[in-house]
């Protein structure tokens, strides 16, 4: 199964894509990571992308599809990949076809999680971690069972994430409209969108992404 995975920054995406890994093997094809992964190996895609990013300027779509295509060729043919942050543009979109035919490969289905932005709001502002173990904890939904001491490892010391408000968090949502935005209505069209609540429970939201890739396998 070859799927793209949608969802703005505290959807849950995170957690999905990798629950899609440990469980159906899948690997996942982060851009961002993938650029900074080439860059730090040396390749011959990575040096074209250090160039530019040393520069500032924005990776083209020709490094980028490089990047992806080396990635699938080094998987098993029977590995599925989730596609993370591209395509973005109707090009890439393009380009991302061009990619898997040309490896006897399909989009079998492309996820988004959507949210509504003032829950995404209330969700992200209110969560804190342990600042020991890590542990995550939450304002209204999740405190510790003992005032301000972890459930897990007893510290007395917790913290928040700077950019975990309100204004942060609008942001974020106006790009990834903005981003998401192109390539929504070609996958509509062609009946591989489908979209999920983000806002509903990890185990629900799992069962229905399982749904989805159960009915694209047997309908492809």
């Amino acid at each position: 199964m070859n799927i793209i995975l949608l969802g703005p920054p505290g959807a849950g995406k995170g957690t999905q894509a990798t629950r899609l890994v440990d469980e159906r093997d899948m690997i996942q094809l982060s851009t961002g990571d993938m650029l900074r992964a080439a860059r730090d190996a040396g390749t011959p895609m990575g040096l074209k992308a250090a160039a530019v990013m040393a520069a500032g300027g924005l990776v083209s779509d020709e490094i980028v599809d490089g990047l992806i295509g080396d990635k699938l060729d080094a998987m098993p043919a029977t590995q599925g990949a989730i596609f993370d942050g591209y395509p973005r543009t109707a090009a890439q979109a393009i380009s991302l076809d061009a990619l898997l035919t040309a490896r006897g490969r399909k989009l079998d289905a492309v996820i988004e999680l959507a949210v509504d932005e003032d829950a995404l709001i209330d969700r992200i502002t209110g969560r804190f971690t342990c600042a020991k173990c890590g542990a995550g904890y939450h304002d209204r939904y999740k405190l510790p069972e003992v005032s301000s001491v972890c459930d897990v490892c007893g510290s007395t010391e917790f913290s928040r994430r700077p950019d975990d408000n309100a204004e942060t968090v609008r942001t974020r949502m106006a790009e990834y409209r903005a981003k998401t935005a192109p390539i929504l209505p070609i996958y509509e069209a062609r009946g591989l969108l489908h979209k999920i609540d983000g806002m509903a429970d990890i185990a629900v939201v799992s069962n229905a992404i399982e749904a989805i890739l159960g009915s694209a396998k047997t309908t492809g």
